[in-house]
């Protein structure tokens, strides 16, 4: 089961005129992102007029004056996951806001996700941080925020979701009303959203080996280097790696003992599962390699050298 920490209500003590202290987001009960989550997306479908988990009866929301800008998801970077671990990265962002909504207002919740598929307010996936960000006043109507992704590849994550994912952000002001409740009064809670704040490309983390043989060698004779490249599969029975599709294309390196840099020998494409081979020269001590530059759907990787002792 996936457990998301809750954060502690802010009063309204924490007042924007402390341009320079960070204020904590929270809800009126310390509610998580997790435990709010399915009223956030019936907000979301509510001010879009789609609402399936409220009665058509329950109201509109009225437009927040609540707007997101110069977002980045991980620096910039793909979001690398492996089969298992929890994956967290940075999110970063701006919000800019009427002078009548206040970040610490107990009743407020905004954050920055990443989905894919469908719609926002209907996804086909969705990842989201654990905590709600933490934001900074810059002044009376801007802050900068900061938050996280947190991804579970055990039980968030297919095959498919390796790809192009967009960047949302929502705000919802609840002004009195339960977000935990079956029947909202959509028409006295504010909402903004913003479906499309960029895009980030989440990754199959990928392994590479390689073993040159035989070793010793001597010098002028043939040593063959063989390797294997697989990825993480978030399909198979308890996550597992599995070779790559054949066809990729791998470079072969080579160090020479005593140097630091690695110099390009060939290019080899996998064969079915992943595997490699190839043969060269021996003419002196150093380190093989092999070097996968990756594809959209899977992570770069390098092996770890293996020594060859030429005599």
């Amino acid at each position: 089961m996936r457990i998301r920490a809750t954060v502690a209500a802010v009063t309204g003590a924490l007042a924007l005129s402390a341009l320079a202290a960070p204020s904590a987001q929270a809800d009126s009960s310390s509610y998580s992102p997790d435990d709010i989550k399915q009223s956030v997306q019936a907000a979301k479908q509510a001010a879009d007029a789609r609402s399936t988990y409220a009665a058509a009866d329950t109201g509109t929301p009225y437009a927040l004056d609540f707007t997101f800008s110069n977002v980045k998801v991980n620096n910039g970077k793909p979001i690398v996951v492996g089969i298992s671990a929890q994956k967290t990265v940075p999110v970063t962002y701006t919000v800019t806001h009427g002078a009548d909504v206040d970040l610490n207002d107990y009743e407020l919740v905004f954050d920055v996700d990443i989905w894919r598929g469908g719609t926002y307010d209907e996804p086909t996936n969705l990842l989201y941080g654990d905590d709600w960000p933490t934001c900074t006043s810059t002044s009376s109507t801007t802050a900068t925020c900061q938050g996280t992704i947190d991804v579970y590849p055990e039980f968030e994550l297919s095959n498919a979701d390796a790809t192009t994912w967009k960047i949302g952000g929502y705000a919802v002001d609840y002004n009195g009303e339960d977000p935990m409740s079956d029947d909202v009064n959509w028409d006295n809670v504010g909402v903004a959203v913003q479906d499309s704040l960029g895009t980030t490309n989440l990754q199959r983390l990928s392994k590479l080996t390689v073993n040159a043989s035989p070793e010793p060698v001597k010098k002028g004779k043939t040593i063959t280097v063989t390797g294997k490249l697989t990825r993480a599969s978030w399909e198979t029975d308890g996550n597992r790696y599995v070779g790559m599709p054949s066809g990729q294309s791998v470079t072969l390196q080579f160090r020479k003992k005593g140097t630091t840099t690695y110099a390009n020998v060939k290019g080899i494409k996998t064969t079915t599962g992943g595997y490699l081979k190839t043969t060269v020269t021996a003419s002196t001590d150093g380190y093989y390699r092999y070097v996968y530059k990756g594809i959209t759907s899977t992570a770069p990787a390098t092996a770890t050298g293996d020594f060859i002792d030429v005599q």
